[in-house]
């Protein structure tokens, strides 16, 4: 049995960018022309266009620009296009990397139980009208949870509180400890 992922951003609860869009970006950042990467991948370019147009939409500026006419046309990666990118590929090198290494799950005293738990720093609560995002560090990667506004005000979770990143087969849950220290046996 192999254990396997997939990785995408979002915005707003909304998918920004996966494997598809990011393979997408790297043909147009290699090509230098979108009708060169629809090639390259075997897309059609309409189906290219409209994902494009999705990603900017859900982003609020431009990922690719296109320069049309003269020497120097083509479609190119924006700034921001770049850093997608590139903040795509190395989280899925993490994760893939965590996920091929199986040493790499004792490294941050991962169990494969029901119960698995990781101790985190929240970086940020972001409420919404039913649902928060919480992003917690755990050394060396960040997490992002949604969880209910309700179990936000009952925990009081703020930014620099030490949480716990309880891992179910379907979800990750958000748990506080009482007192401010989170000690590796603390218990439920």
């Amino acid at each position: 049995m192999k254990t396997k992922t997939k990785l995408w951003f979002t915005e707003d609860g909304k998918p920004v960018m996966g494997a598809g869009k990011a393979s997408l970006l790297k043909a147009i950042d290699e090509e230098k022309s979108l009708r060169k990467a629809c090639k390259k991948l075997d897309i059609s370019y309409k189906h290219a266009w409209l994902m494009l147009k999705r990603m900017n939409e859900r982003l609020g500026e431009p990922a690719v620009s296109t320069v049309r006419g003269g020497k120097n046309q083509g479609t190119f990666l924006t700034d921001l296009g770049r850093k997608l990118l590139k903040e795509y590929e190395v989280s899925k090198q993490l994760v893939n990397e965590a996920i091929g290494d199986e040493t790499a799950w004792e490294n941050i005293g991962f169990k494969l139980t029901a119960r698995n738990r990781l101790s985190g720093k929240v970086l940020e609560v972001e409420k919404g009208d039913r649902i928060s995002k919480i992003t917690i560090e755990i050394d060396p990667a960040v997490l992002t949870s949604i969880i209910t506004e309700e179990a936000v005000d009952k925990l009081n979770i703020e930014p620099g509180d030490q949480v716990y990143a309880v891992i179910k087969s379907t979800e990750v849950m958000i748990a506080k400890a009482a007192s401010e220290e989170i000690g590796e046996n603390d218990t439920f």
